[in-house]
């Protein structure tokens, strides 16, 4: 894919979700990962890094970013990320920065620690997660404004990006069984 799209790609997001939601430290199972002649299970996080020297060698110019949802703010999760990627660039891998998903999902998001979080990336992408009742009294416009003042408050948060900008596409209501939804 990315060889046949060379040089007419900015950046791609070429692993996404690789740490696990309950276990935040650990990588998920994988057949990229645990599949005997395919997998690297002993060897931690290099079939991770195997792919970012794969994507530059497909295309040199294009930015590489791993993306990751629920390590927005400093937690245990957004570590382990922190630590795999000081670890890649140590050993010359190729990788350009970290987006944060920022499926936000409370009305009140840690700024702080989002702030403190982004001080150690390069970069952010930007999502919301859910609108609940109690988030009436705060406008979602309000929240993304102070989480996009958050980013361009570090010189290493050099990206926002959007996606599927309406309600009628998102994953939330399908997930949720309608209970939730115009995250949007």
């Amino acid at each position: 894919m990315v060889g046949h799209y060379r040089g007419k790609i900015f950046a791609w997001d070429v692993v996404n979700e690789a740490f696990d939601e309950i276990a935040a430290r650990e990588l998920r199972s994988t057949i990229w990962r645990d599949q005997a002649g395919i997998g690297l299970a002993k060897n931690g996080s290099s079939h991770i890094e195997r792919c970012f020297r794969w994507a530059h060698e497909a295309d040199p110019r294009a930015l590489l970013f791993y993306t990751d949802a629920e390590a927005e703010a400093v937690n245990p999760k957004s570590d382990a990320i922190y630590a795999m990627v000081r670890d890649f660039r140590r050993r010359g891998a190729p990788i350009d920065g970290v987006g944060l998903q920022m499926h936000i999902a409370t009305c009140t998001p840690m700024f702080a620690s989002i702030s403190e979080n982004i001080k150690r990336r390069s970069a952010c992408r930007c999502t919301s997660r859910r609108w609940t009742p109690r988030c009436r009294s705060m406008r979602w416009a309000d929240i993304w404004s102070e989480i996009v003042a958050t980013c361009l408050a570090h010189p290493g948060c050099t990206a926002i990006q959007t996606r599927g900008a309406t309600d009628k596409y998102s994953w939330i209501g399908s997930h949720s069984r309608k209970t939730e939804g115009a995250a949007l």
